[in-house]
Parts: C-alpha cells; sequence; structure tokens
C-alpha cells in the first residue's frame, strides 16, 4: 500500500509498504481523511520537540474499519471512525489517576511512531470514537478541535469570564469556540487581520486585538480595567508566550495550548503579585471528543470554511510547501485519499 515518509526536513517520499495484520483489540482502518496541522508543518520543517527521522506524519484522521474482532465498543466492519492519536501505556502515575493525555509514556501517533499518510492503519479499539452521524470531513478535524476543548475544559473557565486567546490557527480557534460555547466573552488575539477577521466570522469572538497596537492597552479598555481571567496562548512562539504574562488578570490563569521548542522565562515579581496560575494543556481525552462531536451535532462547528485547502494523496508532496507560506492563508489543509 501506499505511504508518505518524512524523510528529513522538507524532504517527502512516496514509498510502499506492507498492509497491516489484524491484532487482537485493534481494527484495521482504511483512511480517508488527513487533516495537517502544526505538529506535521513543524515536523516537516524540523522544529518539532520530540520528533525523530524518518517518521510517516498524520495524525488527524478519519476513515472506515476495513476489519475487527470482536470488541465491547460496538466497532464493526463499515463504521466510519475518527481515531484518538496518543497511546498511553495505561500503567504510570498519570494513567492511574485518569490523566492519560499526559502519560508519562506518552507516544503520538505521526510523531513518536509513523502515523496515517498511508492507506490503511492498525488502531486499538478504544482508540477509535464511530462517527457514522458526521461526514468523513467532520471526523477529521475532531482531534484538533478537541485540543481546544480540552484547555478550555482544564482551566474550569466559568460563564461570564473574559477569556483571551491569542493565535488565531486552528487551535486557536478551537479554544475560541468552545470558551464561546461555554459562555465566555471572547477576546482574539494575533497580528495578521486575515485571521483575526476568520475568527470574528467562524468563532463569532466578542472582539479583536492586533497584538502589534498596544494589546496591553486595548485589553484595559475592553474589560473595564480588570484585564481577562483567563489567557489561552495557542501560538507555538516563545516570544508570545512570554508576552502573555502581562495580560491575565489578578488572581487569573494563563494556559498554554501551543508548544515551543525552546526556553521560556517571565518576570517573578510579575508572576508573584498578580498570583497567577500557570497550566500546561496537552493532547485531548474521549471526553473531549464527544464535546466537539456534540457541538457539530448542533450547528456550533461549520467544518466547510474551516476547511480551507485540500490536495490528493499523490498531490501531498508538493503542496505541503505551498501551505507553509502565510500569504497562502491556510486555516486547515485537508488530504483526501
Amino acid at each position: 500500500m501506499k505511504a508518505i515518509v518524512c524523510e528529513e526536513p522538507r524532504v517527502f517520499k512516496p514509498i510502499n509498504k506492507e498492509i497491516p495484520q489484524l491484532e487482537k483489540g485493534k481494527a484495521l482502518v482504511n483512511l480517508k481523511r488527513i487533516g495537517v496541522c502544526g505538529t506535521d508543518l513543524h515536523a516537516f520543517t524540523g522544529n518539532q520537540p520530540f520528533f525523530e527521522y524518518p517518521r510517516i506524519l498524520g495524525h488527524e484522521l478519519a476513515g472506515a474499519i476495513e476489519s475487527v474482532g470482536k470488541n465491547p465498543y460496538g466497532l464493526e466492519q463499515g463504521d466510519q471512525v475518527s481515531v484518538i492519536p496518543y497511546m498511553e501505556c495505561g500503567e504510570c502515575i498519570a494513567c492511574r489517576k485518569g490523566l492519560k493525555n499526559c502519560c508519562t509514556n506518552m507516544q503520538v501517533m505521526g510523531v513518536h511512531f509513523d502515523g496515517g499518510m498511508t492507506e490503511q492503519i492498525s488502531v486499538p479499539c478504544d482508540h477509535l470514537i464511530k462517527t457514522n452521524a458526521l461526514t468523513l470531513d467532520q471526523s477529521a478535524i475532531l482531534e484538533p478541535l478537541s485540543i481546544g476543548a480540552h484547555a478550555v475544559r482544564r482551566s474550569d473557565m466559568q460563564k461570564g469570564d473574559f477569556a483571551l486567546v491569542i493565535g488565531a490557527g486552528p487551535i486557536g480557534l478551537g479554544v475560541m469556540q468552545a470558551t464561546k460555547q461555554k459562555g465566555a466573552k471572547v477576546i482574539a488575539m494575533d497580528m495578521n487581520e486575515e485571521r483575526l477577521a476568520f475568527s470574528a466570522q467562524w468563532a463569532n469572538v466578542d472582539y479583536s486585538i492586533n497584538v502589534l497596537n498596544d494589546p496591553v492597552e486595548q485589553l484595559m479598555n475592553i474589560t473595564n480595567g480588570d484585564m481577562p481571567s483567563i489567557v489561552y496562548d495557542a501560538t507555538g512562539n516563545s516570544k508570545s508566550m512570554m508576552d502573555a504574562f502581562q495580560y491575565p488578570a489578578n488572581g487569573g490563569k494563563l494556559v498554554y495550548v501551543g508548544l515551543v521548542k525552546s526556553e521560556i522565562t517571565f518576570s517573578d515579581p510579575l508572576f508573584h503579585s498578580k498570583e497567577l496560575t500557570l497550566m500546561a494543556s496537552r493532547n485531548a481525552t474521549k471526553e473531549d471528543f464527544d464535546f466537539v462531536i456534540n457541538s457539530i451535532e448542533n450547528g456550533f462547528i461549520d467544518e466547510k470554511s474551516f476547511i480551507t485547502h485540500r490536495s490528493t494523496f499523490d498531490d501531498l508532496p508538493n503542496e505541503f510547501e505551498n501551505w507553509l507560506k502565510p500569504e497562502n492563508g491556510v486555516v486547515k489543509a485537508m488530504i483526501e485519499i
């Protein structure tokens, strides 16, 4: 079967690999959609932490079950499914506490082991979600939107809070969508006016701020001097992540949703004077996937405008470089098989 491997930074190579064999407790899935995310782009450019080459990328996946044995999840041949791509050990301290998303021995598909840029994969049954009621496109965007939903759930945001979301990429948009549904007054921040306009239209945010135009003053004006109760940084940019300490209210929270391959520093007097809570948010859980499915079924998610670029599987190596260019306005790219 066909696959595409990232041999080294900026080098994709089409290959043929063996069709996987059905194993106990797993299902064989014929992939139909592969979403492209920041992790894939960073890996392609050589800037992804926890990554080794060569690697088959891809973890935003949707397809149909080719074969599956008896299982307690009601999965049958022909079912459409989405994949939860985070493989936990089930035994470490995090797993024992039910925090599988930050397992000590976490293995993420397409990062720590080969992912979904191929025609068929073998997946543990408990990492498949039946999505027969959704479209393939909707199934494929569950994972990135669940990342945002997890950050919001972890932050314990309350209805009526001012929530600042920094970064209007796919993950930031997912955070905006989840905070809006939870009843927050949502402020989008980015340096790209087109992204801010898209946020206003797609996530129905309440306010937009260009970070290049004195963001502290703008936030003070919007919040009547209080500043946001919760700040989510979804940029994966170290400067943005460090600047974000300026923005939360006293007693507020700063949640790092994006990941960066560098050190983060901050002013301890500022941190202490505000008695801030600094949180990291990693991956997502089935509860977060279920939240996004419910959001789609209730009409909160417009996948048609969220997916801005498409490619066939065979054309992928030629398209990937174009998706890196800001002028092309990529929000979410989708590969069709």
